[in-house]
């Protein structure tokens, strides 16, 4: 997400901060001196006990998330070990890459979680990067998948399918590429740039230059409809909010008659605990529901490397119990006697896979289509009759297994968008249950995955926090940030990720965060800093074009080296 510190120059710390000369200057992206910003002397500054303390938390955390790591990915592994090294070397680079991934986002945008806590001395540093951490972990762990996934199908189906060839390694090597070096570019030229556009930029390059290389009649490519849908989520929910931040400044100022919240901050003291408690909550809530939404964006696309370097161990998901194995036997059998009341009497015997891609891809539904589908229906009933669990299914069948259901699940999800063929509503929440079944096999993630993201998430936020704090504090508004501003944000934030979390759309907390401040400054008549303004728009301008030629350009390299 977006390091919006990066506008400015990291200010000194409070212990320094006396030492430095007030002529000390720096030059801005516009080549403008620019002064830094005084900070008073905190007179209730943390001892080393404290922050010894907080380190030493994350330290034990830290340690108790890598061994859980070690101890179930080795487990995996004994069950399906790879038949060479390769495929291990291949895990482990890509794992470090997409875990790289997350620690950058980490710093670009957890922060934002602590900021106003921090900078209204609500808590401590060191205990609101340790608590944010220990709540986006929940988050992470809390979380559905739903947006991991979201951020999948974004991908061409061919990509999808095709993971464990050389063409699926350079899609997943070239966008999480693509992602960081955009990230980290934009942060070390001090131009903010949101990880959520970056990932959906990189992938809109990945997806174009499939389409380009491969030229295809008939290909698709890139499943336009789910990247307008993110889009206009990335879209709208800064600008609520901007509004709603704004909106709920204005209803407290009426409601709520303490001078005390609404002043610029300009001292060391903690707020009123009412309000210290409210700020501690919207940092809670914030940091959770960063972790449930924007955690996932990465976990969908390590599900993509463990599928593609060990799909003996992750293709199917393991944990569907012989239950649930007899209830997807019953499901398919029913979804196949409603398919076949549509299927049309012209309809032809192609390969039922080739058919189904080709919809999937084309959009175009056809006579063959529908008979296709519930050839793969009744296909995967039958395998799951015989083999009675996951499990069981030979190791050289998981891939093909997997890439069925998906095909299918895919195929059922386009036609109730398109409302084509005509199901009864008792046939679509009949499907639709079938579907749920399909993706709850292959649309999994491990609780390793999980804790893995939440320690990179954690780890970056503890570099990059003192940044954002200055920023959302002092730099976004001509006036620093009161109390009840800080608070206001921090609602609506917690709010609009909540909403997104329910739809399943990834959106930028920077970006909501940084909105709601300015939001609060305007409706505060504080007034707003257009220069970081400015700069903002500008990165969230440049951020979709630029990593789409990035990971355009990488994936072209990368498929010609394959």
């Amino acid at each position: 997400m977006s390091d919006l510190a990066t506008v400015v120059e990291a200010l000194p710390t409070p212990e320094i901060q006396d030492r430095i000369p007030q002529d000390n200057v720096r030059v801005s992206l516009r080549g403008s001196a620019v002064l830094p910003a005084p900070v008073p002397q905190r007179r209730d500054a943390p001892g080393p006990a404290s922050r010894g303390a907080g380190i030493l938390l994350f330290v034990l955390a830290l340690a108790a998330g890598l061994s859980y790591i070690a101890v179930h990915v080795t487990r995996d592994l004994d069950h399906a070990a790879p038949a060479s090294a390769w495929p291990l070397a291949m895990l482990g680079m890509a794992l470090l890459i997409a875990l790289g991934f997350e620690f950058v986002n980490g710093f670009h945008d957890t922060a934002n979680a602590v900021a106003t806590v921090i900078y209204t001395h609500s808590l401590e540093p060191h205990v609101a990067v340790v608590w944010s951490g220990l709540c986006n972990l929940a988050g992470v762990l809390f979380s559905s998948g739903t947006v991991a996934f979201a951020v999948v199908t974004l991908l061409p189906i061919e990509l999808i399918l095709k993971v464990s060839s050389g063409t699926g390694f350079a899609m997943v090597f070239a966008l999480l590429i693509a992602a960081i070096l955009w990230n980290l570019g934009t942060w070390w030229l001090g131009l903010p740039a949101s990880s959520s556009h970056t990932m959906v930029g990189s992938i809109i390059g990945v997806g174009l230059a499939s389409e380009l290389i491969n030229l295809r009649a008939g290909a698709s490519g890139l499943d336009w409809g789910q990247v307008i849908k993110v889009l206009k989520a990335l879209l709208i929910s800064p600008l609520l909010g901007f509004a709603l931040a704004g909106l709920l400044i204005v209803i407290a100022k009426r409601l709520i008659h303490s001078p005390t919240l609404y002043e610029p901050r300009t001292n060391c003291q903690p707020p009123p605990w009412p309000v210290r408690l409210l700020l501690m909550l919207t940092c809670t809530g914030v940091s959770f529901f960063h972790g449930s939404n924007d955690g996932q964006k990465g976990m969908g696309l390590i599900m993509l490397i463990l599928i593609g370097t060990v799909p003996t161990a992750y293709a199917l998901n393991h944990t569907i119990s012989p239950r649930e194995v007899q209830s997807f036997i019953a499901a398919s059998a029913e979804t196949g006697h409603i398919l076949d009341v549509h299927i049309a009497p012209s309809a032809t015997d192609p390969d039922p896979r080739t058919a189904v891609t080709h919809y999937v891809q084309t959009r175009q539904l056809n006579p063959d289509t529908l008979k296709s589908v519930r050839q793969l229906v009744g296909e995967l009933g039958r395998e799951a009759a015989v083999y009675k669990s996951f499990q069981a299914v030979p190791a050289g069948e998981r891939t093909r297994v997997r890439n069925d259901m998906y095909l299918t699940s895919e195929a059922l999800r386009l036609m109730f968008a398109a409302h084509n063929p005509a199901f009864t509503p008792a046939e679509t929440a009949e499907l639709k249950g079938y579907r749920g079944q399909l993706d709850k096999s292959t649309k999994f993630i491990p609780t390793w995955v999980k804790v893995a993201v939440a320690l990179a998430l954690g780890l970056g936020t503890m570099v990059g926090w003192k940044r954002i704090v200055v920023t959302v504090g002092e730099r976004i508004g001509k006036e620093h940030l009161s109390y009840a501003q800080g608070a206001s944000a921090g609602l609506v934030t917690m709010a609009t990720i909540f909403g997104a979390d329910i739809f399943g759309l990834p959106v930028s907390t920077t970006h909501i965060l940084s909105s709601g401040v300015a939001g609060t400054m305007a409706a505060n008549g504080s007034g707003l800093r257009w220069a970081t303004v400015r700069a903002i728009a500008a990165g969230w301008m440049l951020t979709l074009p630029a990593a789409a030629l990035l990971s355009g350009t990488l994936y072209c390299l990368f498929h010609w080296l394959a």
